[in-house]
């Protein structure tokens, strides 16, 4: 038997049993099954396949797109070879058929009845995720998380002695046991969630949608069944068959469960514990967790660990970006020390070759004028031709 095991079972939490008044009338030992591992990938894909087996085949009609006479008219008539409907007389002839792409076709790849609507799961991945249902259950943060109001509740797991049960009748009589016990918050929230369902659902017989409420877990059905069952988003389910469609509505963890005192002490014989097997289920043990604290920061931070391991090395942040040379003067400079006294010298060349090039282009401008000023003058100046 492993050690942490071994404590666990010595620490037993006890949970109080409540009246129909709301007072304490007794503990009762914490079932292992409620501190089973909580494996939120395990619930969500058993939900996903258990929500597909109530599923109704549905099918388009084999006939919908190919009731009407139409053939193809061949090639060489300049018009695709989409069947055509035949006749004459009306706009409906020669309109294309049976295609998916025409009008009053059929759709591509009609729906088929035989289609595989139902899923098959393994019996250990159902029971983990019931088991890891009921354990989320019992925290209240995830009940919490999950919206439920359980603001005004004593204790989660809530537990109701059998015969406080048995006492309850009728709905007004429990409507104040759950008052008392404070669970009637989240009935009156549920009540409060109906709205009209948006899309198309509306017009098909679910007009309306609503919030889950308190979960009522039973051993032995009674008056309190007929006395719960009309109050708003309250659901009730016999202890040993729990549903994973409603521990995790949706596929969320969770629901605020209401236990009877017999049902919260059937759970052990029903599911076992770690150290002994399932008594009414054959062969079946608790799953347990793959480690015994699953704090990993506090186990890492922990002294005995940070004792054995050797000091954090320094991290150098600087990390030299490299440079293109031939952009970058300055890391020129450092892989060739010379470039700036290259760069001078070219810098002083073509400044020199400048002040050349201008001294040139002013003199040739101002010969230029010169020509220009000398050509004026003689094209102005007298001639002495004289006409005989």
């Amino acid at each position: 038997l492993l050690p942490w095991i071994g404590a666990l079972m010595a620490a037993r939490p006890q949970v109080q049993v409540f009246d129909a008044s709301g007072a304490v009338t007794g503990q009762v030992a914490l079932p292992t099954v409620l501190t089973a591992p909580i494996r939120a990938d395990v619930v969500q894909f058993v939900h996903t396949n258990m929500n597909k087996n109530r599923r109704q085949a549905y099918a388009v009609s084999p006939l919908a797109g190919h009731q009407t006479s139409a053939e193809s008219w061949g090639t060489g008539r300049a018009v695709s070879r989409i069947p055509r409907v035949g006749g004459g007389g009306t706009h409906r002839s020669g309109q294309g058929a049976f295609g998916n792409m025409c009008r009053s076709g059929r759709m591509f790849a009609p729906t088929k009845t035989w289609r595989k609507w139902h899923r098959k799961i393994n019996v250990n991945q159902r029971r983990f995720a019931v088991c890891s249902a009921l354990a989320a259950s019992a925290l209240p943060a995830l009940v919490f998380a999950r919206g439920h109001k359980i603001n005004n509740v004593s204790e989660v797991p809530l537990v109701i002695s059998d015969a406080a049960v048995a006492g309850i009748e009728k709905t007004k009589t429990a409507v104040a046991a759950l008052k008392a016990v404070g669970a009637y918050d989240d009935v009156v929230a549920s009540k409060d969630s109906k709205k009209i369902r948006a899309g198309k659902g509306k017009l098909r017989n679910r007009r309306y949608v609503q919030r889950r409420g308190p979960l009522v877990i039973f051993d032995e059905a009674g008056p309190v069944t007929n006395a719960m069952r009309n109050l708003p988003g309250v659901e009730l389910c016999q202890v040993s068959r729990l549903n994973l469609l409603q521990l995790a509505p949706g596929g969320h963890l969770g629901r605020f469960v209401i236990w009877t005192e017999s049902a919260f002490k059937r759970l052990d014989s029903l599911y076992g514990t770690y150290r002994r097997g399932a008594e009414e289920k054959s062969g079946y043990r608790l799953p347990r967790a793959k480690m015994a604290n699953a704090d990993l920061g506090r186990i890492i931070n922990s002294d005995e660990i940070q004792s054995v391991l050797r000091a954090a090395e320094p991290k150098d942040s600087f990390r030299p970006r490299r440079k293109n040379p031939l952009t970058n003067l300055g890391f020129m400079v450092k892989l060739n020390p010379y470039a700036l006294s290259a760069r001078r010298q070219a810098i002083k060349a073509t400044e020199k070759k400048n002040t050349i090039d201008k001294k040139a282009a002013y003199a040739k401008k101002k010969a230029v004028k010169a020509r220009r000023k000398d050509f004026y003058a003689a094209l102005t100046a007298p001639s002495g031709y004289q006409q005989s």
